[in-house]
This record gives structure tokens, sequence and C-alpha cells, in this order.
């Protein structure tokens, strides 16, 4: 059930980054992230609702970090793929996002088969070769590729995997019984933590227009996804569910392949076999 929710946690998350990208390729990125996770806040509250569960303080404690991580994760994700960074930003946060849950569940004491380290091993370059070969996404109203900078597009994609990677080991340590509170709570902290970044970068972040409101599909993509995360931790291993999760640019490239018609190239065609394979050994094991 654990790999069976973060390959369901991994689709979400690549369908709300196929959504939230398209939008802020046409409107700026912070205010598109702050709606998107404002969007997701209100959803999780409403499930929250339904789900029992008795939180404790630690849990609330973590959910703040979660909280702070994700909204780091998500502004500077937008803002590559608003830029045209997609091919540099994708690859590393992703692979970021994977690594820290891998490494957290590794100090945290998680055990595994060679089988399962083998899947963790081919999922890597996996991620890479999905996203790494996207190309850039063009200009709104032109049509051609903007000059971008691959330092800049680097810094985002390492600072999103951070944030991504962050979030996902400390959602890893709120235990089955604390309910979707503590999510909740983080989903609602990562806005003020994306308008903070907004202001230190000059960045507007309010939103306006009638296109930005089109993020408000992100959220429920988004807040599934992070769910289905907690959950799949809660059911089994950090490592394996960080790993499975961080496929989501697979999802990405896909729904680019069957919605926008963009050619799926031959390294990106080996990558999705890795993630294959990688989701292969991962159950197998």
């Amino acid at each position: 059930m654990s790999i069976l929710l973060a390959l369901v946690s991994a689709f979400a998350y690549g369908l709300s980054d196929f959504v939230g990208g398209l939008v802020s390729r046409r409107a700026s990125a912070w205010p598109v992230a702050v709606v998107g996770q404002l969007s997701a806040t209100v959803c999780t509250a409403l499930v929250a609702l339904l789900v029992p569960g008795s939180p404790a303080g630690p849990d609330f404690a973590w959910a703040v970090l979660a909280g702070l991580a994700s909204g780091v994760g998500t502004g500077f994700l937008y803002r590559g793929f608003a830029s045209g960074r997609l091919s540099v930003v994708a690859p590393v946060s992703a692979v970021g996002a994977a690594l820290v849950p891998v490494l957290a569940g590794a100090v945290g004491g998680e055990r595994f088969s060679v089988v399962v380290w083998l899947g963790i091993a081919v999922a890597l370059p996996g991620i890479w070769l999905v996203s790494s070969t996207t190309g850039e996404l063009p200009e709104p109203g032109n049509g051609r590729t903007p000059r971008v900078s691959l330092a800049e597009g680097l810094v985002d994609g390492v600072l999103a995997g951070l944030g991504f990677g962050v979030l996902f080991a400390a959602l890893g340590q709120v235990p089955e019984g604390a309910g979707l509170w503590p999510l909740t709570l983080a989903q609602l902290l990562s806005v003020p933590s994306v308008v903070v970044l907004a202001v230190l970068l000059r960045a507007a972040w309010v939103p306006r227009g009638r296109t930005v409101w089109w993020a408000l599909a992100a959220g429920p993509l988004g807040a599934t996804a992070t769910a289905a995360f907690l959950f799949a931790t809660q059911s089994g291993y950090l490592t394996i569910a960080g790993v499975l999760s961080s496929l989501y640019p697979a999802t990405t490239v896909l729904l680019a392949a069957m919605v926008l018609k963009e050619h799926i190239h031959r390294a990106q065609g080996v990558g999705l076999g890795l993630c294959a394979l990688a989701i292969g050994f991962v159950a197998g094991g």
C-alpha cells in the first residue's frame, strides 16, 4: 500500500506541476504559488475535518518545518518554470527531493534489501534523464526560447529540491494517529513562506488578473499528492516513499507529450524506462 500511495503522490505532484507550470508561463510565478498553496490549504482542511486524529505538539513542530520548506520548494520551482529553466530546474529539484528523504531514512535506521537499494540507485538517473531534456519553455506570445542562465537554473533547482526534500523528511516524522491537521498547518504556513521569499527577492506576489486564478486547480492536486505521501510514510518507509514520490517529472513529461504533443526524446525514453525499472525493483524488494 505504501508503494501505491507514493506512486499516487508522484502522479498528483506531476499533474500539479504541469498545471502550475502552464499558469506560471503566463503569470508571475509567486502569485501562482500563493494561489496554489492557498487552494491546497483549503482542500486539506476540508478533508482533515473528516479524518480522525490526535496530533501532539511535536507533530505540529514538524508541520511548521514542512510548511516553511514547502513554500521554498514551490516558490523556486515555479520561478524556474516561469523563466523557462525547466530543463535545469526539474531534474535538480527531483533528485534533491529524493536524496534528502534517503539520507533522513538512513540516519533514522531504515534498512532495505539489495534489490530495493538497486531500485533507488536506478531511480536517480531515471529522474534526471526524464526531465533533463524537456527543453526550454517558450516565451508567451512570441514562441522564442528565452536566454537562460545555467547558474540561475541550478540555484532554483537546488533550492526547490532542498525545500521539497525537507518537506518530505519532516512529514515522514508525523505518526499515523495525528490525522491531517498537521498537514493542514504545513500547507497554510507555506503561503507566508512564499510571500516572504517574494518580498526578499523584490518580486510581486499579490494575485492580479484572471490568468493567475487558474492556479486554483493545482491546489487539490498538490493537497492530494502531499496527503498521499504522508500516508505512504505512515504505512511504509520514508526512503522508499521519498524516492517514488520524486518520480513526478515522469508524469509531467508524459502529460506534455499527450496534451501539448511535445516530443519525447530518446534520453527521456530511457529515463522513463529506468523509472519503471526502479518501481519494479522497489516493489519486488
